[in-house]
């Protein structure tokens, strides 16, 4: 099947001269763009710096397409907690501080969206995102069969006490205005619903969200990059680093570490946290903070795991994949190191040890996962062109696996712009 035979959308390119474009990053960001650029018919490069996709944030975060849940991590509730954090007294959440310039900007910006209305509408705009990549999770999983353990599991948020779970009901009225399926339950309700939670202990209610999904990102970058390559004709270039990039004399260029330059109509940045570097040629500063997350995958305990659960106190999401669980947590906001810190993962061993101790045979984590994601001062992705014929999609923090294919067709819409 050729690239000319896919897509209801490769018309508007046909209709004017031949257009290509590189992608700088094989995430599910990067990957999830070039899919909607290749299906708009544009011939699409993929220049990665590691041996095979999907190998960076990527790779083991928490699984959960968690396209209702979209709170900002900038809010009131963390602006009242930022002593505990600054002391170091938070189990889930860390923050190292650093001169950096750059560093300094960001918190600033940061602290600036921790307002109640600048939560609320970062929030809801972050809905609206997760919404639309919804859209087009389906709509991409309708076209081409991946397998990457793939599920609408729904998802549970569990809340310990009757202040969290009246802050989160009035965000449920909000959300559910915009088009979320959402629902209060009792905790009775809840265990109903998945009886794992028998030995969570007592909590007040549950948040619960049919319609979020589960799938591997890694699983799903390995089928997408495949699928790229042979259907739809896409040039992936790993164990490629690119080293510079501009443009001039009407085309974009990279240059890689070996002194390779390569041209293309557009470049697209969605390199992770490797995209601050790059933004700074563009006069981007104070756009990205490293935040570093954890992660272990474990075979399946005695208690079926049935929905995805977040303990919202502990900061702690769960999910089945197959028949293992993905445990995922903590926030180290501006560590840049990857390495996994045996006492974080013990930490996070722990707690979700303590929050539902039978889904999971947390004897048997293995050595765990760290990834570093790059999230913006208001928890928002920034998708737009940075110059003529370069653009951004970056930013997406904790939510990258959710929003990456919203923010890809957002991005192809930028992309396909007529410029000068």
């Amino acid at each position: 099947m050729t690239r000319s035979n896919h897509g209801e959308l490769a018309s508007q390119a046909a209709r004017g001269p031949a257009r290509s474009a590189i992608v700088i990053g094989a995430g599910v960001v990067g990957l999830a763009s070039a899919y909607a650029l290749a299906r708009r018919g544009l011939a699409v490069t993929v220049i990665e710096s590691r041996e095979a996709p999907g190998c960076e944030a990527s790779f083991a975060n928490g699984a959960q397409l968690s396209y209702a849940y979209s709170d900002a991590l900038a809010s009131p509730a963390l602006l009242r907690h930022v002593p505990a954090v600054l002391l170091g007294l938070d189990p889930a959440v860390r923050f190292k501080p650093s001169l950096d310039p750059d560093h300094l900007i960001w918190l600033l910006r940061f602290l600036r969206n921790t307002s109640a209305s600048r939560f609320m509408a970062n929030t809801l705009a972050a809905l609206r995102l997760g919404l639309e990549s919804q859209t087009a999770m389906h709509a991409l999983l309708e076209r081409h069969s991946l397998d990457f353990s793939h599920a609408a599991a729904g998802k549970l948020h569990l809340h310990a006490n009757a202040e969290s779970l009246a802050s989160a009901r009035r965000m449920v009225t909000a959300k559910v205005a915009l088009g979320a399926r959402q629902e209060v339950l009792t905790p009775a309700e809840a265990v109903q619903l998945e009886p794992a939670l028998a030995g969570h202990g007592p909590f007040a209610g549950a948040i619960y969200t049919p319609g979020d999904e589960v799938g591997d990102p890694h699983q799903f970058c390995t089928q997408l990059a495949a699928l790229l390559a042979a259907d739809y004709g896409t040039v992936l270039r790993l164990g490629t680093t690119v080293q510079d990039l501009g443009e001039e004399h009407g085309e974009a260029w990279v240059e890689t570490s070996t002194g390779e330059r390569i041209a293309a109509d557009r470049i697209v940045i969605c390199a992770g946290i490797g995209a601050a570097g790059l933004a700074r040629r563009f006069g981007l500063r104070g756009v990205l903070m490293p935040m570093k997350g954890y992660s272990f995958t474990a075979p399946a305990g005695p208690a079926e795991l049935r929905v995805s659960v977040t303990d919202v106190a502990r900061k702690i999401v769960l999910c089945r994949l197959g028949n293992k669980v993905r445990v995922a947590g903590l926030a180290e906001i501006g560590a840049r190191s990857a390495a996994v810190d045996p006492a974080a993962l013990e930490r996070l061993r722990r707690g979700a040890q303590a929050s539902l101790p039978d889904v999971a045979d947390y004897d048997r984590i293995g050595p765990g996962w760290a990834g570093i994601r790059p999230m913006t001062a208001n928890c928002l992705p920034r998708i737009e062109r940075v110059s003529a014929r370069c653009s951004i999609n970056i930013g997406h923090g904790m939510l990258g696996w959710t929003h990456a294919m919203g923010s890809a067709e957002r991005l192809a819409k930028v992309i396909m712009e007529k410029v000068a």
